[in-house]
């Protein structure tokens, strides 16, 4: 079973570019890369998948040949499939096994720039790490994530649905069933999470417990991987920071957590290959006076986020039952898992051809703390969000910062219904790509 995903359109426009470069999908494993590329790979006459773990002759091939024509001459003949420019996709499985083959990439564009060619894997930034400008400007990077809360809606065949949702706006709130059935499958999209194998048993079976246990198989498979990724650092180091991250999720990081047995160094160096594998992503506090958001970070003070809520709360044993029934998540998970949410959508909503970064603001002014969860640039623009879990709450810090950097709105993202209050818009929390659209159409109420 297929699920549509939003990228999918990105990969036919690449399809028929005129000027095309070879794609390199990039993201975590088991997030859909390779389903993806089988799924395009009907647009083609033929299809070559060559998978570098499963038969160790195809390294040879890129280890021994002298060009990419001999190397597409021996890949055809290994599996018996014509490669022609035009009309052949080939794709490049778990390259990170063979750092040849992506050395090579570069080529194929500069010699057949005509053939299709995408190459994946899991892990694959730590190859690409020892590969230093491996094809500046010839290679095309598209990052792939776990599905959004819009993906997931068209997993479950929700076309109605989204489409009252695409015309959901400030000035323009959806009827209250609508809204209310919308948070209910926003409340079962927080337990099942984005990962594909998760969302594909829930649509066959529409059981969460069965997704449970595809969450925890997910959950043993990443763990067994930590052994892979650097052999200069013990297994149980980046377990435990794995677990320390974890239970700070979206909150400012303390490496002073509860039986912490290693030094500062050694945490930020497993937090470092957690990001690089695609399970972790920074939130840097930033000081927010200007564009580029990035030009004023702090990186001492910086918060982390799990890359799946699904696979957040199995590890960190939410209530289901409190999580589907209850309209106030503080009295579950202190909002942590509202938060987290927010910032994966921002995540999976950017241009996908671009790697996010994710900022926040705190001031620490003594009798005046503030903190805005998320501040994001668009064009030009800075806009501030507030995460709220429920449907109400002060925001204090939220109009501190619009009032300290002299903007004209901010934005809240709750429980509640399309609104305004002020002068800041309340988009409810299955709704982050409505108000991404809003930053690039800023007078559309």
């Amino acid at each position: 079973m297929y699920l549509k995903r939003t990228f999918d359109d990105e990969l036919i426009q690449w399809k028929e570019s005129a000027i095309r470069k070879p794609l390199l999908l990039r993201g975590a494993r088991q997030v859909g890369k390779t389903s993806s590329v089988k799924n395009l790979s009907n647009q083609f006459d033929h299809y070559v998948e060559i998978n570098f773990d499963e038969n160790q002759l195809f390294s040879q091939v890129f280890t021994k040949s002298q060009s990419v024509l001999e190397i597409c001459e021996q890949l055809s003949v290994l599996t018996n499939t014509p490669i022609v420019s035009g009309k052949t996709l080939l794709f490049l499985d778990e390259i990170q096994s063979c750092l040849p083959a992506i050395s090579s990439l570069r080529y194929f564009y500069e010699k057949m720039p005509d053939l299709h060619v995408i190459a994946a894997g899991s892990l694959l930034e730590f190859a690409l790490s020892e590969i230093p400008s491996f094809g500046v400007g010839r290679i095309r990077s598209l990052y792939i994530y776990p599905l959004s809360f819009r993906e997931f809606l068209m997993a479950n065949k929700e076309n109605l649905l989204l489409n009252q949702l695409d015309t959901a706006a400030i000035s323009n709130p959806l009827a209250e069933p609508v809204h209310q059935k919308l948070i209910l499958l926003y409340k079962k999209f927080l337990i099942i999470g984005g990962m594909p194998e998760a969302v594909a048993t829930y649509v066959n079976s529409k059981s969460l417990l069965d997704v449970q246990r595809v969450l925890d198989d997910l959950l043993i498979s990443f763990q067994d991987d930590f052994a892979k990724y650097k052999s200069t650092v013990p297994t149980a180091r980046l377990m435990e920071v794995f677990d320390a991250v974890t239970k700070q999720v979206a909150t400012k990081f303390s490496y002073s957590y509860p039986n912490a047995t290693l030094n500062n160094k050694q945490i930020k160096d497993a937090i470092e290959l957690l990001k690089m594998a695609g399970l972790v992503f920074s939130v840097t506090h930033s000081a927010a006076n200007g564009i580029p958001l990035g030009a004023e970070v702090n990186p001492k003070k910086t918060k982390y986020l799990l890359f799946d809520t699904g696979l957040f709360q199995r590890l960190i044993g939410l209530n289901l039952s409190d999580l589907l029934l209850n309209d106030d998540f503080d009295s579950i998970n202190k909002g942590n898992i509202a938060e987290l949410h927010v910032g994966l959508e921002l995540i999976k909503n950017e241009n996908p051809y671009q790697r996010s970064q994710l900022y926040y603001w705190q001031r620490d002014a003594k009798n005046s703390q503030a903190e805005v969860d998320y501040v994001c640039q668009f064009k030009d623009s800075i806009f501030p969000i507030e995460v709220k879990s429920g449907s109400k709450g002060s925001m204090q810090s939220l109009y501190i910062f619009i009032k300290e950097k002299n903007l004209n709105w901010g934005f809240r993202v709750s429980l509640e219904n399309f609104s305004e209050i002020n002068q800041v818009g309340i988009f409810p929390l299955y709704a982050v790509y409505n108000l991404m659209h809003h930053f690039s159409h800023p007078d559309s109420r």
